[in-house]
């Protein structure tokens, strides 16, 4: 009791320190939130890059068939860049001639080409008169079919 009278000790409890917050968040949580983006991010930028190129070759389907200004040199612009196509898929393909050619070109989703306006490309690019009409559906056949091709579908 030595002094216990003379000086009041004042006692408090133990001091907790205070919860950690939220932010900033731990070095792990930032590795977890960079794994996410990058599974999310890959895909995504897959996906984008498809679709920017596939708009690339319809651009070059169309710049190429629009700088033949006869509808006759249309067709045969179709015809050559359908056949520079198929080589991505079949080294001998774009030596095919006829209705082998025309069934090479049907694939594999229908017959379009060898029973429908697909058979312009026979002798489309020899006529001396191409209906509009028919020239245009074939273009858009054709352009379908080259982006195709051109991303390796058979």
């Amino acid at each position: 009791m030595i002094g216990a009278a003379s000086s009041p000790l004042v006692l408090r409890d133990v001091h907790v320190p205070p919860a950690p917050s939220w932010w900033p968040p731990a070095p792990g949580w930032w590795l977890v939130l960079l794994a996410v983006l990058v599974v999310f991010a890959i895909p995504v930028a897959w996906l984008l890059w498809k679709r920017r190129r596939r708009r690339r070759l319809v651009m070059l389907f169309e710049q190429a068939c629009t700088s033949a200004l006869a509808p006759p040199a249309q067709v045969a612009a179709a015809s050559e860049l359908l056949r520079r196509a198929a080589r991505r898929v079949d080294s001998a393909a774009d030596r095919l001639q006829g209705d082998a050619w025309l069934r090479f070109l049907d694939g594999k989703q229908g017959r379009e080409f060898s029973e429908g306006v697909g058979q312009l490309l026979k002798d489309g690019g020899f006529r001396p008169r191409v209906d509009p009409g028919q020239l245009e559906r074939l273009r858009e056949l054709a352009r379908g079919r080259f982006v195709q091709l051109m991303e390796g579908r058979r």
